[in-house]
């Protein structure tokens, strides 16, 4: 069994939460690693290195063309043959905000038809706006190895800062490939965990769909920020009730013990 677990935080020009991301890590117990992007195009870096890869969220490249496209395009032309390693190896990969948006960008989630071609989009918020709050979101875990650790139907509560979060499914037929491999793991719902519209679902996704899981059970892309609420006190509503950790830490957690239990 491995001593560490290496966790690589991609980032480049415009990224931001990958200190949270950092820290959420590190004090799961793995060892994180700030990495930009500019080392692995170069070969400073190896993906191959680490065992778990995280997407910080943020406006890589100033969001131009579209969130998360530029990202996504460098890493194609460059890295694309190494993702796919690093994924079909099930090494566990995590996008949160812009994060999702790149894995989108990249293909490799949805990826139903297992292709890593662009299937789904995250669109502007139908309320044509920024929107930044909590929201209640419903677990549904499946295969979703970053979900573990929660109990299957749990709500729970992120921060979310987006203005481009409304996922859209290229088509019906991928929307219910999605639903039918149980796919969409979050979910945004009301207080009493129901799906709702606007402003429980803040930016229009389809079946209020705030997380996508791939297949297999290891990319996971997110819109609200698990790692802003690693601890309990960096919730908005912090005062309230028990606990020592905060609702976005057992994603953290369920990829590190996945990673200690395979490596």
């Amino acid at each position: 069994m491995k001593k560490d677990v290496e966790v690589a935080i991609l980032t480049m020009e415009g990224t931001n939460n990958e200190e949270e991301a950092y820290q959420s890590f590190k004090h799961s117990g793995a060892s994180p690693e700030m990495i930009h992007l500019k080392k692995l195009e170069n070969g400073t870096k190896k993906l191959s290195s680490y065992d778990i890869l995280f997407f910080p969220g943020g406006f890589s490249a100033g969001d131009y063309v579209r969130a998360g496209a530029v990202m996504a395009a460098r890493m194609r032309s460059r890295l694309m043959k190494d993702l796919e390693e690093f994924v079909e190896s099930g090494k566990p990969v995590m996008g949160s905000c812009n994060g999702f948006q790149t894995l989108v960008e990249l293909g490799l989630i949805p990826n139903v038809e297992e292709k890593y071609g662009l299937e789904a989009a995250l669109a502007p918020n139908i309320s044509n706006r920024f929107e930044a709050r909590t929201v209640y979101l419903k677990i549904s875990k499946g295969h979703c190895l970053f979900l573990s650790e929660f109990e299957d139907g749990e709500i729970i509560k992120l921060p979310i800062a987006h203005s481009e979060g409304r996922f859209v499914p290229k088509d019906k037929k991928v929307l219910e490939k999605i639903v039918k491999n149980g796919m969409n793991v979050v979910s945004y719902v009301n207080q009493l965990g129901n799906p709702a519209g606007y402003p429980w679902n803040p930016n229009g996704s389809e079946s209020n769909i705030a997380g996508v899981c791939n297949r297999e059970g290891n990319v996971l892309g997110i819109m609200p920020h698990p790692e802003r609420v690693f601890y309990k006190y960096t919730e908005s509503d912090w005062t309230r009730g028990g606990g020592k950790g905060g609702m976005g830490n057992p994603f953290f957690r369920g990829a590190l013990k996945y990673s200690i239990e395979k490596y």
